[in-house]
Parts: C-alpha cells; structure tokens; sequence
C-alpha cells in the first residue's frame, strides 16, 4: 500500500485531449467517498481539455456491479475508455475478499478483451478513514489519479512504436 502523499489536484494539461470520450462509472455504496472520487475523475479530465459532452458519468448500485457495467461501455465504439470508481471497506467477514478479487479481475480482463483502457479506480480499505485520506483528504484525490491512468494509457495506446523519420 502506498503511503506517499499525493496532490489532490488535477495535473491540468499533462495530457490534453479534446476527441477522446470517457464512461466514468462510480459505485452508489459508500456515496461519501464515491461521490468525491468522481468528482475528481471529472475536473482532473477537464482540466486535460477533455470536453464535457465527451465525460458521461453513470451510477451503479455497488462496487461489485462496476466490471458488468464496464463490460457494457468498453463494447460501444463511441466509448474510448471507461474508468471504474468504487470503495470496499473491510468488514468483518470475507465479503470485502470476494468482492475485491472479482472486480479486480472482472475489469482487467474487459479491458484486455476489448483493448480499450479500463481503469480499476476501486479503493480497498481497511477503514472509512483511510478511504476518506484516498477520497479528496491527506493522501489525494484516487478519482484525479484514475483519470490521468485513462490519459495515460489512451496516450500510450497510439504513439508510434518507432519513429520512421
């Protein structure tokens, strides 16, 4: 786990893109923290050029439900990346295990099936107050960092391997 402190900020203008369009999926269980991971996936993708009308954010009941509703999105070819945001807090059972594993693995292989970035943006907790650190408070905003994953990778996705000069 890390513990370096990041800046809640968005790194505005590290990766303009203004054609790109993003399905920020956030899980509507533990709404606090979701809530403001999604807020920072948005104005971190604005403040990288990304249009509004290109940014469409979609609510699923829980974090469990995030790899099905990627599934959904990473199929449409208007869809150019899909970000996945949620919070699983340990309990006392080994929900919390199950839960992380699938989504975990649910959305690495949508995103290896469809070729398009999936980003896992899904804090895994063992406290609300180590998610709230992970949700805007001391360690930054995850939301701000899953969205420069997406740029990240949407960059990477088509530079040239080698240049043919």
């Amino acid at each position: 786990m890390s513990t370096q402190t990041r800046s809640q900020d968005p790194i505005a203008g590290t990766f303009p893109d203004t054609r790109h369009r993003f399905v920020v999926l956030y899980a509507e269980w533990n709404q606090q923290i979701t809530h403001a991971l999604r807020d920072g996936c948005v104005q971190t993708l604005k403040a990288n050029q990304v249009p509004e009308k290109n940014i469409q954010t979609l609510p699923v009941p829980g974090s469990f439900e995030l790899s099905t509703a990627a599934a959904f999105y990473a199929e449409k070819p208007e869809v150019d990346a899909v970000i996945c945001l949620g919070c699983v807090i340990q309990g006392e059972t080994r929900h919390f295990d199950f839960i992380c594993q699938a989504v975990a693995e649910g959305l690495t292989r949508i995103g290896i099936q469809s070729k398009k970035p999936v980003i896992f943006g899904v804090l895994t907790t063992n406290t609300q107050l180590q998610a709230l650190e992970r949700a805007g408070g001391s360690l930054g905003n995850k939301g701000c960092e899953a969205a420069m994953a997406a740029l990240q990778m949407l960059a990477m996705k088509e530079k040239p391997i080698f240049d043919h000069a």
